[in-house]
């Protein structure tokens, strides 16, 4: 039985003084009857602070990126050692933003995601289509295509570890959310090209998280649907209250 993950995208958002009343305040909410890995990805400025944080306590940290680079001339690139040396386990790669405002392609995705495993750490890989691919009927190719590119090279021993997050992209930061059905089928997509690139036994152990306008009052409804392993959160893990709301709900 696969656990559910809940992880929260902090984005481009809180300083040293904000980062630990948010920490502060979620540990002080969580339940310790949680059953649900929970997640925070701070950013990077905060992730020391973080780790001194959560030291205590039975939540994960994270980062939003990681560098494809080990080390070098590579001018505001963070690498996995250093953000194992900051106390990460987890690693967002190939988020939209990144995708949209970076440029970054399935290829470089892959890349960072072997470079993260390579380092010990687990993956969040994001996939997920525009509001056009959608329109024009073609989310399952576009969601083929790229968990194909994703986890090229990947051994299953790999892929069984990671976490891939499936985000619309259509439905980031907008206030819209796919019904449960709409993100039930495409992690339904998404598991099954897993199992015909590896194998059933393989695709039954990833978990895939969905990402988009996750809130407290759908987090529920979308967490109940089989294939649907966890949510990847924005905007509503910026408060203890509501992030907790979802944890509770997984």
């Amino acid at each position: 039985m696969r656990k559910k993950v809940i992880a929260g995208n902090w984005k481009m958002n809180n300083d040293i003084s904000q980062t630990t009343e948010l920490i502060n305040g979620l540990k002080a909410v969580l339940s310790s009857s949680t059953k649900a890995i929970v997640i925070v990805c701070p950013p990077f400025t905060s992730l020391g602070v973080a780790q001194q944080l959560l030291a205590n306590s039975d939540i994960k940290l994270g980062a939003q990126d990681v560098s494809l680079y080990d080390s070098g001339a590579y001018t505001g690139e963070v690498s996995v050692a250093m953000l194992k040396s900051v106390g990460c386990s987890y690693v967002i790669v190939g988020h939209s933003e990144r995708r949209q405002y970076h440029h970054e392609t399935n290829e470089i995705i892959n890349q960072k995601a072997k470079k993260v495993l390579a380092g010990g750490l687990i993956p969040i890989i994001c996939i997920g289509e525009t509001l056009e691919e959608r329109e024009k009927n073609i989310t399952n190719q576009v969601l083929t295509t790229q968990v194909k590119g994703v986890l090229a090279g990947l051994p299953a021993s790999d892929v069984e570890k990671s976490i891939v997050a499936y985000e619309p992209v259509w439905a980031i930061g907008t206030g819209k959310t796919a019904s449960k059905e709409q993100a039930e089928e495409a992690h339904q997509v998404i598991r099954n090209v897993i199992a015909q690139l590896y194998s059933a036994s393989t695709a039954d152990k990833v978990v895939i998280q969905y990402g988009g306008s996750v809130k407290a009052d759908n987090a529920k409804e979308l967490l109940s649907q089989p294939d649907i392993d966890g949510a990847l959160v924005g905007g509503a893990c910026l408060k203890a209250d509501s992030f907790s709301a979802i944890i509770s709900a997984a």
